[in-house]
């Protein structure tokens, strides 16, 4: 455990050693982390370097090929299916598309986890579902239908599902994909209330460096399943390494570069 680790130690959520392959494929490669109460983690890296597959280790979806996952000191991958019903009762995880229901409207998409896992009557679950909804800017739309929101409102109506539990954690897979950046900024908004407000713990997955800049305590970048950096902001913008300037940048390397470069040159050279 690193240095930065050691100075965290109310860590709600904590992976030691964990690796994970696919086949030929290595995704995580001895990833230790520490993730502290009430901030906000964003984690960065190209494409297929294990973000995702990281969220998926915390909430019991993936177990790791070696290492362990921890959340609030209970050892995840070890755990049976209905103890891990119990654990995700605690997180809230908002997937990349919303994942709403298409055949239920919205007020039956966010109390779906109350008619799960509570013993709430329909006045209360009624209740709560309102207070979420306009805990995220859509009040009194209960009755509307999934195709018939944006794309901006349905990521808020899936969040507002995702914190309905009241949540100590939330997960959030690339949140502002397939949005303008005016509706970026309200998720980007929403994150942070909910952490001053609430106190709730967030790890944030995304590509989206204007997000990550705003939300961010914390940044790590995950390359080739190993974590390349990890500080604030600061920290991160500053890092001498070539390869985080040019993630932070949004700049090509120059293997990719010279490929494209070398591409046209035979075009150019044929007759």
């Amino acid at each position: 455990m690193n240095e930065q680790q050691s100075e965290q130690p109310d860590g709600l959520v904590r992976l030691d050693n964990v690796s994970k392959s696919f086949g030929s494929l290595h995704v995580l490669r001895d990833v230790s982390l520490r993730f502290e109460r009430g901030k906000t983690t964003v984690i960065l890296g190209p494409s297929g370097t294990g973000k995702s597959v990281l969220l998926k280790h915390i909430v019991g979806l993936l177990r790791p090929d070696a290492g362990e996952v921890y959340f609030d000191e209970q050892r995840v991958d070890r755990m049976s299916p209905a103890e891990l019903v119990e654990i995700r009762k605690h997180i809230g995880f908002l997937f990349q598309m919303g994942a709403l229901f298409d055949s239920m409207n919205v007020g039956e998409n966010v109390a779906f986890p109350l008619v799960e896992h509570t013993r709430q009557t329909e006045a209360e679950r009624d209740e709560r579902v309102e207070q979420v909804l306009e805990m995220v800017g859509l009040p009194n739309i209960q009755k509307k239908m999934p195709a018939d929101l944006s794309g901006g409102q349905r990521k808020r109506v899936a969040l507002a599902r995702a914190i309905v539990l009241n949540p100590s954690l939330i997960l959030y897979d690339e949140p502002t994909t397939g949005l303008d950046p005016i509706r970026s900024d309200v998720i980007n908004e929403l994150i942070i209330a909910l952490n001053r407000r609430l106190g709730i713990t967030s790890i944030v997955v995304t590509h989206d460096m204007v997000s990550a800049n705003k939300i961010a305590d914390r940044l790590v970048l995950l390359y080739d399943g190993r974590i390349v950096c990890d500080g604030d902001p600061q920290t991160f913008h500053n890092h001498e390494s070539d390869l985080v300037q040019r993630f932070v940048k949004g700049q090509a390397d120059k293997e990719d570069l010279d490929a494209i470069r070398r591409g046209f040159e035979q075009i150019d050279e044929k007759p």
